[in-house]
């Protein structure tokens, strides 16, 4: 079911900033430190948050965004990012373990670890293909999925953003990005000259693809397109792991076969769900939520006009505060 939700109850300001009452580091293995904390109301309902990226790491605006009267909220940086070790800034980080595969073994074992039986599952953007492969994987531990900028883990989603496809909008800001790697490479897979680029020798060259690999993200976030960096990627650590990350994922389609989690969705006939998606998301296409709604019918699929896949415009914020209001009371 779609709607374009215009409900005055769901005008919803974040909720007051809160800090965490534990934190810690939970190792998963092959080296890698995950960083994990908790807030809220540590009798609340349970409730996961999935970021983007992949590379963006939890941030205290995932927190605003849940009663913290009503909530657990347990957020991580996934493998190579935000707070977790080793990161993937670092020229000798090693990716070989840090796989989709990986990822949800450590948000499984994190909800063993916290003695959690069954959370809802939050994710955004790259967040919401690993909500979706954990939910199918693990459906019994999964009371609710809110889901926003939605992305299935398609090859042609991937293809779409970082091989061309969207560059139709943008051709000013794809060519920019083209003209930064080797001519010979500028017809093949960009992601795989990128990735190439970001693990060169030269400190120079792997700051030049990290620049323009994110001021290509930063482009596409809204419309029209910015002409300049998004803020997040001004720290310069920050926007090589994200760049590292981004690329090695896109160069293996998230190692999912293709329309996987589309084929899996039988799995989530029990897993009630929100769906918010911007009506201009030139990211994260409405078509990816509409397709996966039509088989997970027990989601609501919310359109918001005039926006975007920036998760923190205004519109997408009070959908997403009305999800977790509308899930908080549930158990």
């Amino acid at each position: 079911m779609a709607s374009s939700r215009r409900d005055v109850s769901l005008v919803t300001n974040l909720y007051p900033e809160t800090e965490p009452y534990a934190h810690g580091i939970l190792g998963v293995g092959d080296g890698n430190l995950v960083y994990w904390e908790t807030c809220g109301n540590p009798n609340g309902k349970p409730a996961v948050v999935l970021h983007g990226g992949p590379g963006s790491g939890c941030s205290p605006w995932h927190r605003r965004l849940f009663d913290p009267t009503a909530y657990r909220i347990v957020l991580l940086d996934q493998r190579g990012c935000g707070r977790s070790a080793p990161h993937a800034s670092t020229p000798d980080a090693v990716l070989a373990s840090n796989t989709t595969t990986h990822l949800v073994a450590d948000v499984e074992l994190l909800r063993q670890r916290m003695s959690i039986d069954r959370w809802l599952v939050f994710g955004g953007s790259w967040g919401s293909t690993l909500a979706l492969a954990y939910a199918e994987h693990y459906p019994d531990r999964v009371t609710e999925m809110i889901l926003y900028g939605v992305t299935t883990g398609r090859h042609k989603e991937f293809d779409w953003l970082f091989r061309g496809g969207v560059a139709a909008f943008f051709p000013e800001q794809w060519e920019r990005l083209c003209a930064a790697v080797p001519a010979a490479e500028r017809d093949g897979d960009l992601a795989e000259a990128y990735h190439r680029l970001l693990r060169d020798p030269n400190p120079a060259v792997r700051k030049r693809a990290a620049l323009e690999w994110c001021m290509w993200e930063s482009a596409t976030i809204e419309w029209p397109p910015s002409t300049e960096l998004a803020w997040r990627f001004t720290d310069p650590d920050f926007a090589m792991a994200f760049a590292r990350l981004v690329t090695h994922y896109v160069r293996h389609n998230a190692w999912l076969e293709d329309g996987s989690l589309l084929r899996g969705a039988a799995a989530l006939t029990d897993i009630p769900g929100i769906m918010v998606n911007g009506r201009f998301d030139l990211q994260a296409p409405i078509d990816n939520a509409w397709q996966l709604n039509r088989v997970w019918p027990r989601a609501e699929l919310v359109i918001v006009d005039d926006a975007g896949h920036a998760a923190d415009n205004v519109a997408i914020t009070r959908e997403l505060i009305g999800a977790t209001n509308q899930f908080a009371q549930i158990r």
